[in-house]
């Protein structure tokens, strides 16, 4: 019988990509915990994210790398997940949070809230320890699609997010009376940003998210300043209107110098039309990340308190956001490599 050992087995694990870093395995530093003993090979594949699209097939190349060598009859692999940061040490945030991610738009009224917490909601059903910020000072819809009818907690100059769903919340929407208006300008808007980013105690996030006010004001400049973001997802709808404003959206996330990790094309069909998130995508560069179809289930999931990722995990609406979180997190991944270069073995 051959005798195969570890060095042969990474050798041959070698041959599996890592589609977005365009490096094996190996060489990134994903394979742990390699054994092998009479014909039996374990090891374990740590990915940069538990939301990985390509999960499934990355496994599956590696058992088949590993099966073809003689003398090996047996291979146990097992997935893991450890998100790095792309956040500078000693960053402003309150606990240990390794992204923020900013979902955005260029005018209101096209479901960025919606996305939001969807999106939320998705990343979280894979495993990924996710927040969600509800920086929409002028209309927090968050406590609503969420189901949270209660104030934080505080204790020591911190407040405690609210969790529900398995996913920790802050609103503004937890500050104010139901009805009442919020006009806030400047620099009453930059400390309530700050307030909420600096002293809510986040706890270890692995993404957190921020459903920013629509537009390109005063908040985005704010929080583009208060903490370094990942990136910014920006929704829009399909019809020339909303294209327009978005664009300025992306121009000003350019002049933020912030990436955009892509553009959500949301209540897509007959009424709107379809196709405009996509040519705008392609026009500045940036990835589409998927189409949501105008559907009366989305609103009555936001009405009831839960996304609808989370009251219908297996709908076709669901699936596409999952696949949409798939995409935002490889292209997180791919920033946080960029900033943190692997090196070579």
């Amino acid at each position: 019988m051959t005798t195969v050992d570890k060095d042969t087995i990474l050798e041959a694990l070698k041959v599996v990509q890592d589609p977005d870093l365009h490096k094996d395995i190996v060489t990134l530093g994903f394979v742990k915990d390699l054994a092998v003993c009479a014909g039996v090979a374990k090891f374990s594949i740590e990915l940069t994210t538990p939301a990985c699209p390509v999960k499934e097939q990355l496994k599956q190349q590696a058992y088949d790398a590993v099966m073809a060598l003689d003398g090996i009859d047996t291979v146990n692999i097992t997935m893991t997940a450890q998100v790095k940061s792309s956040l500078p040490v000693g960053n402003k945030l309150g606990g240990n949070v390794k992204h923020v991610i900013a979902v955005t738009s260029g005018k209101g009224g096209v479901g960025k809230s919606t996305c939001a917490v969807n999106l939320a909601a998705a990343l979280a059903a894979t495993g990924a320890s996710v927040g969600i910020l509800d920086a929409d000072v002028y209309g927090p819809n968050v406590p609503v699609m969420m189901g949270i009818y209660e104030k934080p907690r505080g204790s020591g100059g911190k407040l405690f997010p609210i969790e529900a769903h398995g996913i920790k919340t802050m609103s503004v929407g937890y500050m104010i009376e139901d009805g009442q208006p919020v006009m806030w300008r400047g620099p009453m808007l930059h400390r309530a940003l700050e307030q909420f980013l600096q002293d809510v105690e986040w706890g270890d996030l692995d993404y957190l998210i921020v459903d920013m006010p629509p537009g390109t004001g005063d908040a985005q400049l704010s929080l583009s300043q208060l903490v370094p973001l990942t990136g910014m997802v920006v929704v829009t709808m399909p019809q020339e209107v909303s294209l327009t404003d978005v664009r300025r959206a992306i121009g000003m996330a350019q002049q933020v110098k912030t990436d955009v990790l892509g553009v959500i094309e949301n209540m897509s069909g007959e009424i709107f039309g379809e196709g405009g998130g996509q040519a705008t995508a392609e026009k500045f560069h940036v990835p589409f990340l998927g189409s949501i179809p105008l559907q009366a289930g989305m609103r009555k999931g936001g009405d009831a308190g839960v996304p609808m990722v989370i009251a219908e995990p297996d709908s076709p609406i669901s699936l596409l956001f999952k696949q949409i979180a798939g995409k935002v997190a490889q292209e997180v991944s791919k920033k946080a490599a960029i900033r943190l270069p692997v090196l070579e073995v």
